[in-house]
């Protein structure tokens, strides 16, 4: 019973684990240098044995300040390191704490504080051999990833972290090097290199004490969280720490961004909220972009650290080091100047998010920098230079609002409204307008970076996007080309994209990703407001580029369908609009497209010539501009499809459009039976007596004629059209053939159009005459009749006279 109560209790690891003076070789080799750093017994009151860990720690104390320890007991306490690390018995705080697990096999707080005892005890942090288990199963790896690193150097650690969840990494030593990194991560003293950079910025930002002391007010977890704050202080704000710990710490966070384990104060707080929303998410950093994600679900502690985190990463996106390696590719091709940097300030992401959409851009930097776009979106603060340059002005203007979005909006309505009430002095900083403006573009390249847009037509994009991919806004795009179908709510958000976009087409991704090299070609100086014009102005150019050209033509029919989405017409026409068309504003309910109807009514008045000079000019560009192509009229369009389906299917299907569709309706306007059909071919005639410039085919068939027989008559209201038509009676003249032939046509088709369409009240007989090809004929005889009839006048009026004065007489 002795010899086994020997055997248990008189171990010699376990003699010298609780008194150095057992071991004889530890007490010669170290005599000198304990009685050197006072590392006696004495100077430990509370303590009644020299217990040999308080002792070594003393030692190791030594060492990390860099004072000289004999290589004969630094050899003695390397093997005693060694031998703690293998033999957990050796620990009686480990054997009291540890053998009791905890809850659903957790560790304790006892035994994880054991634990952390024993590797400030052992220090692996300086030379990782002594753990033996991690140096054997990372030998492969250290040959390999570093091989350039002396053995037993401290930063051996730090390459194997740089190499963690690589190609290079294998799995038992991931586990082993994790396993070690959790308590490393939780003792800033642990990292040797940290703390030999960072001890004298810790001493004098932190009052921090030496190694192997401890502080209640400054404990060892928090001495990082506070030179890490220190990290990215800028100038104004002073004390910063100095450049070669402040590379140290952006290392260490660079390696705590990997696994959520390795942020003790984020693993501390958000234990709850990880087991709560994030318990699927195992794979390799996708646990604190869940924890972002659900950002407004965490409880209020665990919140505030990851939003603390996710505004350092927007400073210093290089952080997310998974991140990093998954977009080496695009940073060295498009991003190695400010990558180089030794301060990101954000530019880094700002051009990531720029170049996402370049051919070299890989799924996974693609989706990462998605996401944090997305994250960026939950809080201004997470964009750090938009943070730097609007905070003023968001605490002055947008008090009290958190979201992205909602200050993005605050700010814009502040800055529009600045503007078109030409105030003296903007209320919204420029450097704040000027990132501004880049976040308002930087929203547009995908739905879900526009909360309010996404959540209306989630199931929209559902029903009929559902394989359209998001960036490069495709989704928008898809969900404007199906406008018609989509839900109310949907229906209106999309409108008011619309209106925005088109009041500034700067802000429509797509038109200008499309349009980019035609907008350098033919735009250049052009302010945004006016850049769709431009292009409009350029799109018939030999040398437009095919696509942009479709694209144009795809923003000109969907300005057609309502006049608020055209903002010159609705500014030339907002005297016009409600003396005219004020019956179509009436009808129509709020938030509902009118489907062209206002432009509609102001080209009927445009063939009467009743609009102010200014809208006139907008309705000919816009009656010339549908008259070569049928889709730019949309009440033609919705009330004559079946017939142009049937009577003119072949010139519909044209790729490029002339105006063959509209001269197909013409000629077959007595083979049309839909009324609404007929009525806008009707007013298609009626428009082109006032303008031969909206009647494409007649202009170009005559454009020779017009030359030599009308070249003095300027255009517009029936002018040129009244020329053609006297030419056309005078025998003398000899006009084109083609040109003889469609104004027969048209003579024949605007009679047919009399007689189906008869005038409507004085106001519109007399348009009529004034229109008519043969107005001078017409008012010939209308003069003609007054002349006689006035002459009856006079005639009748003598012999009233003169019987008046017979009667007097009498």
């Amino acid at each position: 019973l002795c010899h086994e109560h020997m055997e248990v209790n008189c171990h010699p690891g376990k003699l010298i684990a609780q008194d150095y003076k057992v071991s004889y070789s530890l007490a010669k080799s170290c005599k000198s240098d304990l009685k050197k750093y006072r590392c006696n017994v004495e100077n430990l009151p509370r303590s009644r044995e020299a217990r040999l860990s308080y002792l070594l720690m003393c030692l190791e104390s030594a060492v990390h300040r860099g004072r000289q320890v004999s290589s004969e007991c630094q050899g003695e306490m390397l093997d005693y390191r060694r031998m703690l690390m293998e033999d957990f018995s050796l620990s009686p705080e480990i054997i009291l704490s540890c053998l009791v697990r905890g809850e659903k096999g957790s560790v304790g707080p006892n035994c994880q504080q054991a634990l952390q005892t024993l590797i400030q005890e052992t220090d692996p942090g300086a030379d990782y051999r002594i753990d033996r288990a991690l140096n054997e199963a990372c030998e492969s790896v250290i040959q390999t990833a570093c091989k350039h690193i002396r053995s037993g150097d401290p930063m051996i650690l730090s390459c194997l972290m740089e190499h963690l969840y690589t190609e290079k990494m294998v799995e038992d030593c991931e586990h082993r090097l994790l396993e070690l990194q959790y308590f490393i991560s939780r003792d800033w003293k642990l990292d040797v290199v940290l703390y030999r950079k960072c001890q004298g910025d810790a001493s004098r930002l932190c009052h921090t004490h030496g190694w192997n002391e401890t502080s209640e007010l400054m404990p060892p977890g928090a001495v990082f969280s506070c030179l890490y704050r220190h990290a990215y202080r800028t100038e104004e704000q002073g004390r910063r720490l100095s450049r070669e710990c402040r590379a140290e710490v952006q290392r260490i966070l660079h390696q705590r961004a990997m696994d959520v384990k390795l942020d003790p104060a984020l693993q501390d707080k958000c234990m709850i909220d990880l087991g709560k929303w994030c318990s699927e998410k195992t794979e390799t950093g996708q646990e604190l972009e869940c924890l972002q994600d659900h950002l407004d679900d965490l409880v209020s502690d665990c919140r505030d650290i990851v939003g603390n985190l996710t505004e350092l990463e927007s400073e210093d996106i290089q952080i997310e080091a998974l991140l990093m390696r998954a977009c080496e590719p695009i940073i060295q091709t498009f991003c190695h100047e400010v990558a180089d940097n030794q301060i990101d300030s954000g530019d880094l992401m700002e051009c990531l998010i720029q170049n996402k959409h370049q051919k070299e851009m890989n799924e996974k930097c693609a989706i990462g920098v998605t996401h944090f776009q997305l994250v960026q979106m939950k809080d201004f603060r997470f964009s750090y230079k938009f943070k730097m340059a609007c905070k003023e002005d968001v605490l002055k203007l947008c008090p009290n609002i958190k979201k992205k979005v909602d200050v993005v909006i605050c700010l814009s309505t502040t800055v529009r409204n600045d503007t078109l009430q030409d105030a003296k002095e903007h209320r919204v900083s420029l450097k704040c307008r000027k990132q501004l403006r880049v976040e308002e573009l930087e929203m547009t390249e995908d739905i879900r970076l526009e909360p309010e847009l996404y959540e209306a037509c989630k199931s929209d994009i559902k029903n009929y996007c559902q394989n359209v991919p998001y960036g490069n806004a495709q989704i928008i795009e898809c969900l404007k080309e199906i406008k018609k179908q989509l839900s109310t709510r949907c229906h209106q958000k999309v409108f008011k994209l619309q209106e925005t976009e088109m009041m500034d087409p700067e802000l429509d991704y797509t038109l200008m990703r499309v349009c980019k090299q035609m907008i350098k070609r033919f735009c250049p100086e052009a302010d945004s407001k006016n850049m769709l014009q431009c292009l409009k102005q350029n799109k018939n150019s030999e040398v437009m580029d095919p696509k942009c050209k479709q694209m144009i033509t795809k923003r000109q029919i969907t300005q057609n369908t309502d006049y608020r989405l055209n903002p010159v017409l609705r500014k030339a026409c907002k005297a016009d609009i409600p003396k005219f068309c004020q019956n179509i504003l009436n009808r129509a309910k709020d938030d509902t497209e009118l489907e062209g109807q206002v432009i509609s009514c102001l080209k009927l008045k445009y063939a009467d010539q009743r609009l102010s000079p200014d809208c006139e000019d907008q309705i000919r560009v816009i009656i010339q501009e549908s008259a070569l192509d049928y889709r730019l009229d949309p009440q033609l369009q919705m009330h004559c499809s079946e017939e142009i389906s049937s009577l003119c299917a072949e010139e519909a299907a044209a790729q490029e459009q002339t105006g063959q569709v509209e001269e197909c309706l013409k000629v077959n306007l007595l083979k049309i039976k839909t009324e609404m059909c007929k009525k806008e071919v009707l007013n298609m005639l009626k428009e082109s007596k006032a303008d031969i410039f909206v009647d494409p085919v007649l202009h170009t068939a005559c454009a020779l004629d017009i030359k030599h027989h009308c070249a003095a008559i300027p255009p517009g209201r029936g002018r040129q059209m009244s020329c053609l038509m006297e030419a056309l009676e005078d025998k003398r003249v000899r006009l084109q053939p083609e040109c003889k032939k469609r104004l027969n046509d048209r003579i024949e088709m605007w009679s047919y159009a009399a007689k189906v369409a008869p005038a409507e009240g004085f106001s519109d007989l007399a348009m009529q005459v004034m229109t008519s090809p043969s107005k001078n004929y017409i008012l010939s005889v209308i003069t003609v009749g007054i002349c006689v009839l006035f002459l009856i006048g006079l005639m009748c009026g003598r012999i009233t006279k003169r019987v008046t004065r017979e009667l007097k007489d009498r």
